[in-house]
């Protein structure tokens, strides 16, 4: 049992014998900086059990606490706020607890159920841009957490390798391509495709205006326009199996899938399984024939099938066309019931989709319910906010979307600038220094985005989230290598840096460090509740913050006293491992020297 479970369980006892009541919880919060204490239990939620004054009521709780708890050594009471006052040797104690554990604040997987997290799912007619950045890096860093809190996890993406969107640029390739691959042109397969998704708007649009000019009414001609007309006869041939339009189509996707492996490995993202739509969204056709036996949806005159979903506060929906051609939902459908078919361990999703498709995740999440799986009550839709740049909103049909690859390449260069103005660099090989300059930049674009709720919309900036001073990715790769420079200057002093230290007293920042360390575990699990990587984000500043305040105020090396020396040695080694384990949970990896 931690110290805040112990106090608990002993508050209740307290409110028990003094006021022969039940309290079922207990509330705490850190202390605040400028009242003495270490943990402060909150009296005002307790008045709805126990009546009377919160000072006298808190006076008489702390007093039961200091008698009955060894490490309570004082208390005080501010207003309806008990401040609670731990002993040296608790927090001594602890420290000697976790000092060696390589994995701390870590869970073993505590169970044989999984959940499967899925992020990325691009579409293969383009690039991944900006607004894949954020969707990765939270997917796989959700994964990641819920992995420390104990969960056995699957990453996953479904790739959107069907659909009108995919004809266009393999018709915009017939027409204008004149046979050029990713080899001949030296462009990575992905841009090459997402380049004739471009040359299709822009011919769609000429055609347009062709026939507006001609007289014909502009809703009509964007219906009509002849090249859309044969991209949708195109994706007809392609549901009927048309062995050319097949052909073509895997060639081009392969091309994509080439480009997007490349842009993964350099955004150190990873997956365990892919699902593909054009797989998935038979399945899903055949499930709604299911549904529509069993009376979960029914069919329209026109033959198209809906469900009716008023009597949910939500309204019809279509699942399938009257062509007998599937929606997006229709696929969903599909995808979600492959998965579990193919991972009956299984037993929940996190979907990692934008807030734009709030509503679908909802009429998805519903639908499975009533076709009857009983892991439909553990979805979750992972949504976040749009990112933008100062630049403006990005626009992929018409070619100015910020492309993650140049994104990733400019945040490199970005931290190149800055770390040459700052000069440390002198006996660094070029190889090294950019190496360094990449996993500045990868680490200032991942924490900017990461260190914000996910729901928040985001206007990211990249000479801000390169600075080396304030809530940034490099201000704390700084801190954990100045703690490496340190450590090394212990061992060429030859510290026994394993050796245990019997201390009595602590300094205040040390104990305020210790308190900060002790906070890890917890965090880990509120942002697997939470599936928030910005509460590890926030809480590794902090703990940044904290050591920088313990440095500059207590001597490490200087410390005359040999046992409070090496004590504080092994103190900053855990904070500096401790930040480790909290950035590899947000894919950012730390340098030990900069």
């Amino acid at each position: 049992m931690n110290i805040q479970e112990v106090l608990a369980q002993k508050v209740k006892e307290a409110v028990t014998s003094i006021f022969k009541v039940e309290l079922p919880t207990v509330e705490f919060q850190p202390t605040r900086k400028d009242f003495a204490g270490d943990i402060t239990a909150v009296i005002f939620p307790m008045l709805r059990y126990v009546k009377g004054n919160p000072v006298q009521i808190g006076g008489q709780i702390g007093q039961f606490l200091k008698e009955e708890v060894d490490d309570v050594t004082d208390f005080n009471v501010v207003k309806g706020f008990l401040n609670i006052t731990i002993s040296n040797e608790y927090y001594l104690d602890f420290f000697e607890g976790i000092r060696n554990l390589q994995d701390f604040g870590f869970v073993s997987q505590s169970s044989k159920d999984a959940i499967m997290v899925e992020y990325s799912s691009p579409n293969t007619n383009k690039p991944l841009h900006l607004g894949h950045v954020r969707n990765n890096l939270l997917g796989y860093s959700v994964a990641e957490i819920l992995k420390a809190s104990g969960k056995k996890v699957y990453k996953t993406q479904i790739i959107n390798d069907r659909g009108i969107h995919i004809c266009k640029s393999m018709l915009a390739w017939q027409r204008f391509g004149n046979g050029e691959t990713p080899e001949s042109t030296g462009l990575k397969g992905d841009k090459l495709v997402g380049n004739y998704y471009v040359a299709f708007d822009k011919a769609y649009k000429a055609e347009i205006a062709t026939l507006v000019s001609n007289g014909i009414d502009e809703k009509v001609a964007e219906k009509e326009a002849p090249i859309l007309l044969e991209a949708q006869e195109m994706l007809r041939k392609w549901e009927a199996g048309d062995e050319e339009v097949v052909g073509l189509w895997k060639t081009m996707n392969q091309w994509v899938y080439d480009g997007f492996e490349i842009t993964y490995k350099n955004m150190g993202v990873d997956f365990d399984q892919l699902y593909y739509e054009s797989n998935t969204y038979l399945l899903g056709k055949d499930f709604v024939e299911d549904g529509l036996q069993r009376g979960v949806f029914y069919k329209k005159e026109d033959g198209s099938v809906w469900i009716d979903l008023t009597d949910d506060g939500l309204d019809e929906k279509i699942v399938l066309r009257s062509d007998g051609t599937a929606v997006y939902m229709t696929q969903d459908i599909g995808t979600a019931i492959q998965r579990v078919k193919d991972n009956p361990d299984v037993k929940g999703m996190v979907y990692t989709v934008g807030n734009e498709q709030d509503y679908h995740f909802k009429v998805l999440f519903l639908i499975l319910q009533k076709l009857g799986f009983a892991w439909a009550e553990r979805l979750y839709h992972l949504s976040y906010g749009m990112v933008d740049l100062p630049s403006g909103k990005m626009k992929s049909r018409e070619g100015t979307v910020v492309d993650a690859d140049e994104l990733m390449d400019d945040m490199t260069q970005t931290a190149a600038d800055i770390s040459e103005e700052l000069g440390k660099l002198e006996d660094y090989s070029q190889e090294e220094k950019q190496e360094l300059y990449k996993i500045i930049g990868l680490g200032a674009l991942k924490y900017y985005i990461l260190k914000v709720d996910p729901k928040k919309r985001i206007l990211f900036n990249p000479e801000e989230s390169v600075d080396f001073q304030g809530n940034t990715g490099p201000f704390i790769q700084y801190t954990y290598a100045r703690i490496q420079s340190i450590l090394r200057k212990a061992e060429e002093l030859e510290q026994n840096l394993n050796s245990s230290q019997k201390l009595t007293d602590l300094h205040e920042k040390e104990k305020e460090l210790l308190k900060q360390l002790q906070l890890f575990p917890e965090t880990i699990q509120l942002a697997a509740e939470n599936y928030s990587p910005a509460l590890i984000a926030n809480y590794t500043y902090d703990l940044v913050k904290e050591f920088n305040s313990f440095y500059q105020n207590v001597s490490i090396l200087g410390e005359q006293d040999q046992n409070k020396k090496i004590f504080r040695v092994q103190l900053a080694k855990k904070v500096s491992e401790v930040i480790k384990s909290a950035f590899e949970l947000l894919g950012i990896q730390v340098p030990d020297r900069m």
